[in-house]
């Protein structure tokens, strides 16, 4: 049983074992609260001893409490280690399952995020895990437990009359099958409601997202028809996949109220033959009552658990996903960067080819530009010299080292990276930019700060270097949030450096001086530079020109002018057009 709830719900192994144990724990509660039902057997057949010609002695009342109060100790019991195996170990196993996924997410290539938007994998992570959670503590321990009690009551009642057990107990599995039959249809409206809450949650995530865009475009109006448009379909399917659930689950439920009539047509029909007492038969009343409860109760447990397994699937897509590994604590001669022969797709198909038999090599104590037009590849080619994708063929290597088969966090250690599309974080500009490296003392944050250009707008802010720049850096400019991820790199000071447009967002003045303040740090190292501005990439070593995902040229500045070929026509384009910049 433990494999299989392991493999079923994607539980680990101490969440599989404590699930049987919350099983077990749940069968035994429901057959304690049997017990009470044979104190009153014995009651009741005391009482009428005299008047149907029974053997039976009524004992004291003193008795008759003790005795209950024992039982009620024994359910207390029941319960309370019920309570411990259900509750506290499902929330622990969803706290270890979210902490799973994430560690997952760590792990698992960056093309597994251009198929997944942020509502989908935060819908995981944080509503899925809680479904499992309540599935752990109600749906699935109480369901199996309402059954193996029900088993084993049954064969109880069997024993003591077949006739009376079979015509009380004959609805169960029809009532069963009734809801199993129906799965196909429960699920199927599941994953269309589901569709429907991931697209209500991306609606909503968009519109806040993108607040200024729609009021500065005078679309609101507009936009929030859409949104109301979205609510009110997300609010039909709900209803819709409700109603389908009740659908079963209501007649199952109706069909188990059968089971009294049915019980008290065969009571009355042996009690005139002369083959039942009457004892026998409010025997079989009273046990009616509580086996028709843990029954309606799994029924609705039922339907819950094919929904859960619909939020199962999605997690098992995510811990299925291939992960990226390979060696630590890897040392490296040199840091030359080589690309040999790369073909690269963001799809699994050899149609869509983003790069093409790229090769070229980026040499330590050099500076390596990528140029070309955009949609070239260059940002592509950057991302995968550090290994944020695998590549389809080739090879790509460090040092003479292949870093398909290096770890990606071992090998990260060596990158500082300025991309285009800055990320910060609800901190303060001194731990933003620690960032770069945690050990850091405030006096090296500053200095590279400095050197960056950002303490003239930082010594402006409210508490200087302490000051919380909001969510993503809302607080700041586009220019400033740049400059503070170049401190950030600046800071880790590895051996590589990858820059894709990181002094875009800079007016000409702060550019020249951020790119003087980094060409003090690139003795020695390996830097890779991404820019549109040709200008920019003007004093570089070796300048790469890619193209429809193809290099097209190398060489340096002068030798690509010379070769009058697409480097050529792109920085005559741009210094004609800057003539008539504004």
């Amino acid at each position: 049983m433990t494999t299989y709830l392991k493999n079923k719900f994607a539980l680990s192994d101490k969440g599989a074992k404590d699930l049987v144990k919350a099983i077990w724990s749940c069968t035994f509660l429901y057959i304690s609260f049997m017990l009470p039902v044979g104190l009153l057997y014995l009651v009741l057949r005391a009482l009428i001893a005299p008047y149907v010609g029974i053997t039976a002695k009524l004992q004291p009342l003193i008795v008759y409490v003790a005795i209950s109060v024992v039982l009620i100790g024994i359910i207390g019991i029941f319960q309370y280690i019920e309570y411990n195996a259900t509750f506290l170990a499902s929330y622990e196993e969803s706290a270890n399952k979210r902490i799973s996924i994430a560690e997952r997410l760590r792990q698992i290539p960056l093309s597994f995020f251009d198929k997944k938007d942020l509502s989908d994998l935060t819908t995981t992570i944080m509503s899925d895990c809680a479904g499992l959670e309540k599935a752990f503590s109600h749906f699935i321990p109480e369901l199996l437990g309402a059954v193996i009690s029900i088993l084993l009551v049954g064969v109880g009642l069997l024993i003591f009359d077949y006739r009376m057990a079979i015509a009380l107990l004959w609805v169960i599995p029809v009532a069963f099958l009734i809801c199993i039959g129906g799965k196909n249809k429960q699920t199927k409206q599941n994953i269309i409601h589901q569709r429907a809450k991931l697209k209500r949650a991306d609606a909503i995530k968009e519109c806040i997202e993108t607040v200024r865009e729609i009021k500065a475009n005078n679309q609101s109006e507009k936009y929030l028809a859409n949104i109301d448009e979205i609510l009110t379909y997300s609010e039909k399917i709900n209803i819709k996949a409700e109603l389908n659930t009740a659908l079963y689950v209501a007649s199952a439920q109706m069909l188990l109220r059968v089971e009294i009539a049915t019980m008290v047509l065969m009571g009355v029909k042996l009690i005139a033959q002369g083959t039942l007492d009457f004892l026998t038969l409010l025997m079989f009343l009273i046990a009616a009552s509580r086996v028709f409860d843990p029954i309606s109760t799994a029924l609705i447990n039922l339907a819950a658990i094919f929904e859960t397994e619909l939020k199962v699937d999605r997690m098992k897509e995510i811990e299925n996903q291939q992960i990226q590994s390979g060696k630590t604590n890897e040392r490296f001669d040199n840091y030359d960067i080589k690309f040999e022969n790369v073909k690269f797709s963001y799809k699994n198909n050899n149609k869509e080819n983003v790069l093409e038999n790229v090769s070229f090599t980026a040499k330590q104590g050099e500076v390596t530009a990528l140029v070309g037009p955009s949609g070239g590849g260059k940002s592509t080619v950057s991302k995968l010299a550090a290994r944020f994708w695998d590549i389809k063929s080739g090879k790509i290597t460090l040092g003479g080292k292949d870093i398909s088969t290096i770890d990606p966090e071992e090998l990260l250690k060596n990158y500082s990276i300025v991309f285009q599309d800055v990320v910060l974080f609800n901190s303060t500009v001194m731990e933003n930019i620690r960032l770069g490296r945690r050990t850091a003392s405030d006096e090296e944050v500053k200095k590279v700060a400095k050197m960056a250009m950002c303490d003239e707008f930082i010594e402006k802010l409210s508490n200087g270097y302490n000051t919380v720049i909001g969510e993503n850096g809302s607080t700041l400019s586009g220019g400033e949030r740049q400059r503070i991820s170049i401190a950030r790199a600046l800071l880790k000071d590895a051996p590589i450096i990858l820059l894709d447009e990181a002094t875009a967002s800079l007016d000409v003045e702060n550019e020249s001086k951020v790119q003087q303040a980094i060409s003090t740090l690139i003795k020695d190292k390996t830097v890779l530079v991404i820019a549109h501005r040709m200008r920019t990439v003007a004093g570089a070593d070796h300048i790469v020109v890619l193209a429809d995902g193809k290099v097209k040229e190398e060489g340096n500045h002068d030798e690509l002018l010379k070769a009058d070929g697409l480097y050529s026509r792109l920085w005559n384009l741009q210094t004609k057009s800057s003539q008539w910049t504004i």
